[in-house]
């Protein structure tokens, strides 16, 4: 009987190990799987709290990302195979019946990669514990003329002070790892987006940017709870200067990357993106391209066969994305 019961303790042991080494597998596997497989039930805050998470937001209420967020989430899933990514969204709930063999063609393409996470966007556990609670509790959504972009501006501020990580725009294509833990990016000499940044967990400067959040609210002046924060906030530490070359800038412990780093094709030339190259730039400065969804007011969308730079980069860098979404799919309004 001993012998019994102590094989049976080792065999016990063994699953419960077992477990734990198969959980830990799924979040620092080091290679990409496409080949869908199933997850344990995963918290956010189980998968976050490895403070190496790539996350995105979605805090409109759509539920089927379009191709270009989904090729956003793709490249970066590749790009960081050892890395959880993570996209929230708030459309999304604990109930919604959503899994690999949805109707939605992207959320199945996204949820069947091995290291791609897709989790519900509760912004009030996500601003508990933050400056951004008592905003959060007395603001009313339906009178916020920026409702999207600002709280999109405060979740990311939460979740990566909680967490630590790096947070991308849902148009930004990555291309080759960041080296950097702790960077802003600056979309001009002088200026930070706040499209990506990176941050350990608990960094005083995000600390400081929440607090400055609420003191300096202007809900109706667009991006000022955004890029316009992250500049006002870094000058407050650092004596920016202009850029020379594709030299970064650092100040106390925080990288500001050079332009060139995210934004080689600046706001104003963005449609530059969907046109014909003679010869298309193999971005050798940049880490991720950021493809300034927001001045797309045409709805330019990367259509198969146009040879267009986005085109290039989404068959390069998201090529399942590609296949799926656009190849295999007759026209139709992403938007």
């Amino acid at each position: 009987r001993a012998r019994m019961l102590k094989k049976i303790q080792i065999c016990l042991c063994f699953c419960f190990v077992s477990g734990i080494l198969y959980k830990i597998s799924l979040l620092s596997g080091c290679f990409f799987s496409y080949m869908p497989m199933p997850k344990p039930f995963l918290t956010p805050e189980q998968v976050l709290s490895l403070g190496k998470s790539i996350i995105f937001l979605e805090t409109t209420e759509r539920l089927e990302p379009p191709p270009l967020v989904s090729c956003s989430v793709e490249s970066a899933a590749r790009i960081y195979p050892e890395r959880p990514v993570i996209l929230f969204m708030k459309g999304l709930t604990n109930h919604t019946p959503l899994d690999l063999n949805s109707s939605y063609t992207a959320f199945s393409l996204l949820s069947s990669m091995r290291n791609v996470f897709i989790f519900p966007l509760q912004m009030e556990s996500v601003f508990q514990e933050t400056p951004l609670l008592p905003w959060y509790n007395q603001v009313i959504p339906e009178e916020e003329k920026n409702w999207v972009h600002v709280s999109s501006d405060a979740s990311r501020l939460a979740l990566i002070w909680k967490y630590g990580g790096i947070y991308m725009d849902t148009d930004v294509i990555s291309i080759r790892p960041i080296p950097e833990g702790s960077f802003l990016a600056a979309q001009k000499s002088q200026f930070s987006s706040n499209g990506i940044f990176g941050f350990p967990a608990r960094h005083r400067f995000i600390w400081d940017c929440m607090e400055n959040f609420v003191l300096k609210y202007n809900g109706n002046l667009w991006g000022n709870q955004g890029p316009y924060l992250m500049t006002r906030m870094l000058k407050t530490i650092c004596n920016l200067t202009d850029f020379q070359g594709t030299e970064d800038h650092r100040c106390q412990n925080i990288s500001f990357l050079n332009p060139q780093r995210f934004y080689p094709i600046p706001y104003p030339a963005w449609s530059r993106y969907y046109k014909v190259w003679d010869k298309s730039p193999d971005f050798s400065h940049s880490y991720a391209l950021h493809l300034w969804n927001f001045m797309n007011h045409n709805r330019k969308v990367v259509v198969a066969g146009s040879n267009t730079l986005a085109e290039k980069l989404y068959k390069a860098y998201c090529p399942t994305t590609y296949q799926d979404l656009i190849q295999n799919t007759q026209p139709r309004d992403f938007t």
